[in-house]
């Protein structure tokens, strides 16, 4: 069974729970995917299966994805991702996965891309807390000391610091899934995922 669906993230909104309760909810448009290719212990080393998701116009893909969808017999597809199975034998290439696969699923977990927020400072950054506020303080906004004297006289690596800020590969673990529209391909999960409106996301069962 293939336990990871690719999607889009359409945006937040509110639904009422079970409990009558209003649950701030994210829309994602799940699947369909088609199996590209299945990867298995005699022939790649592993077992896995590599999925598509997303139209895309066929002038748009060079000749070697071409060739790699004629293979397997599909449409071309704008995304592929791989994902692990415990027996690739057990599927074939041009199977569909659906949302419907996701319908007893109680929670998920769900892999984008974050937001860029360009270059940041310290403080929106890494949450320092800053210097005083006050006229007499020179020291407000600043990260403060980085690195030694005399040895090793230079700043080690994984220093935290002022730099980009976003676009950076996030998961969010254990999402409660509200509810599954097998006949729009919709999963609404509850709480906020990474990317704006129109992300690629990862759903995967956790």
């Amino acid at each position: 069974m293939v336990n990871t669906i690719l999607g889009r993230k359409l945006g937040m909104t509110q639904v009422w729970g079970e409990d009558d309760n209003i649950v701030p909810v994210t829309v994602i448009q799940a699947g369909p995917c088609v199996v590209a290719q299945v990867k298995t212990t005699e022939t790649d080393g592993y077992e896995a299966v590599q999925i598509g998701f997303g139209d895309i116009k066929e002038h748009r893909v060079n000749k070697p994805m071409k060739g790699h969808f004629a293979k397997a017999g599909i449409a071309p597809m704008r995304y592929l991702r791989e994902v692990r199975v415990e027996d690739a034998s057990q599927h074939s290439c041009g199977e569909v996965i659906t949302v419907e696969a996701f319908a007893d699923t109680a929670k998920v977990d769900v892999t984008g891309v974050s937001k860029g927020k360009g270059f940041a400072g310290v403080i929106k950054r890494h949450h320092f807390a800053g210097g005083p506020g006050g006229h007499g303080s020179h020291f407000h906004r600043a990260p403060g000391s980085i690195g030694m004297c005399a040895y090793p006289s230079r700043v080690l690596k994984g220093m935290r610091m002022a730099g980009h800020m976003g676009c950076d590969r996030v998961t969010v673990k254990n999402l409660a899934v509200v509810r599954v529209d097998t006949d729009q391909n919709l999963i609404l999960v509850k709480g906020a995922v990474p990317g704006g409106k129109g992300a690629l996301v990862q759903v995967r069962m956790a």
